[in-house]
């Protein structure tokens, strides 16, 4: 299942996910501006290293530009390709406006950054020998999720639903779509295992899902209730009065 949209329409200008998608994507464009090997270096100094995160080992005094606690920030910014960059943006382009406004901007960017922090951890401490960096914002983007969930779980998703030979494009309540996304995490990180191998960090997505399901009760604004019905659009009515 991919989403298209969501029909939660929100009523401010959401600065902090457009920053955020511009962010990422400027990022993105210098790696690709990179020379491959050029590339891998940036990669390491900037992403996020387990067993150098954990001090198990530590990074060639030519690559150590920044301490490896900041890597953890660092590495939510970059990706390993197009399709990862626009699968994740288009993530927070859906749902993260909703979670920007039920939040406010400051709190959201707070929320952003400890979900990918907590996500990282997810991925890191199970493997912390591992010399493989970790990179993405999928693991932020899964708290956002994961606030989605328990604010929105009645808005209404359109989805490109494909299973073998059925397509179809579906409006499906967000609540079983990010749950399904969920336990489909869950799944596919029991099966993929902890192989050392690179590929999807599973590990974060689940951590920083959890994370957002744990933490947005701490940073929403007082007056957004959970388990809200989505807002209808303007115009969706005639005033009689």
């Amino acid at each position: 299942m991919f989403p298209l949209k969501d029909d939660n329409p929100t009523t401010i200008t959401p600065v902090v996910t457009w920053a955020l998608i511009a962010v990422n994507a400027a990022v993105f464009l210098y790696q690709a501006s990179l020379a491959p090997n050029a590339l891998k270096i940036f990669v390491y100094r900037f992403g996020a290293i387990p067993a150098v995160v954990t001090g198990v080992e530590s990074l060639p005094a030519t690559l150590a530009t920044i301490p490896p606690f900041l890597s953890l920030f660092t590495s939510m910014f970059l990706h390993g390709s197009w399709m990862h960059l626009i699968g994740n943006m288009w993530y927070l382009w859906i749902f993260g406006n909703n979670i920007e406004e039920a939040m406010g901007s400051a709190r959201f960017i707070a929320f952003y950054l400890i979900c990918g922090l907590l996500a990282s951890a997810s991925q890191i401490l199970p493997d912390a020998g591992s010399i493989l960096p970790t990179i993405g914002a999928s693991g932020a983007i899964a708290g956002v999720l994961g606030a989605y969930l328990l604010l929105y779980p009645r808005a209404r998703v359109l989805t490109l639903v494909m299973l073998i030979f059925f397509i179809r494009l579906m409006y499906i309540p967000a609540g079983f779509m990010l749950a399904f996304w969920f336990v489909f995490q869950l799944i596919s990180g029991s099966a993929a295992g902890n192989q050392n191998t690179g590929g999807i960090a599973f590990g974060a997505h689940i951590g920083g899902f959890i994370a957002g399901v744990l933490l947005v009760g701490l940073f929403k604004k007082k007056e957004v209730r959970f388990f809200n019905p989505p807002r209808p659009p303007a115009g969706w009515y005639h005033d009689s009065v």
